[in-house]
């Protein structure tokens, strides 16, 4: 990280943060190209390691590409800010990131998946009851996002 001084390092603030975002994008691999999208996401600290879950159609691009390759890169930021200058060289942006790498799959359990998708649900609203119809588990793909490196930086 270019500027260190904007660098957050401690693991619970950096959990914090991650927390307060709400749309996480995921970087895909396809050939020579990166193919990003956004997508809703729940997470969690499991064991000292940022695991989150997202969902999406049972098939098309980006599971594909998970299937193929296994891995991703993602970003997530929040607290956006104009400060304002005197001229255009004085202005400046406030904001928190988190950026990193991490393994991706596509979760085949429907334990697992139901846990997925409830820490989903819970990262967005505090009223989610927390069950699922099997009819609903089998049309959903519950994606996998396990940290293998990620950075925090706020301004």
């Amino acid at each position: 990280m270019r500027r260190s001084d904007r660098e957050i390092t401690d693991y619970n603030k950096m959990l914090e943060i991650a927390k307060e975002c709400d749309c996480l994008r995921l970087g895909l691999l396809d050939d020579n190209e990166v193919y990003i999208v956004p997508l809703n996401f729940g997470l969690e600290d499991s064991n000292g390691k940022l695991v989150m879950y997202c969902h999406g159609a049972l098939e098309g691009r980006k599971i594909e590409l998970i299937n193929r390759n296994g891995k991703a890169s993602f970003e997530m930021d929040r607290k956006h800010e104009l400060v304002e200058g005197h001229n255009a060289c004085s202005y400046s942006y406030k904001y928190q990131s988190i950026m990193g790498t991490a393994a991706v799959e596509i979760v085949e359990n429907s334990e697992e998946k139901a846990h997925g998708l409830s820490v989903l649900m819970s990262h967005y609203s505090d009223n989610f009851l927390g069950e699922f119809q099997k009819e609903m588990l089998d049309s959903v793909s519950v994606i996998k996002i396990i940290a293998d490196k990620w950075s925090c930086k706020e301004h």
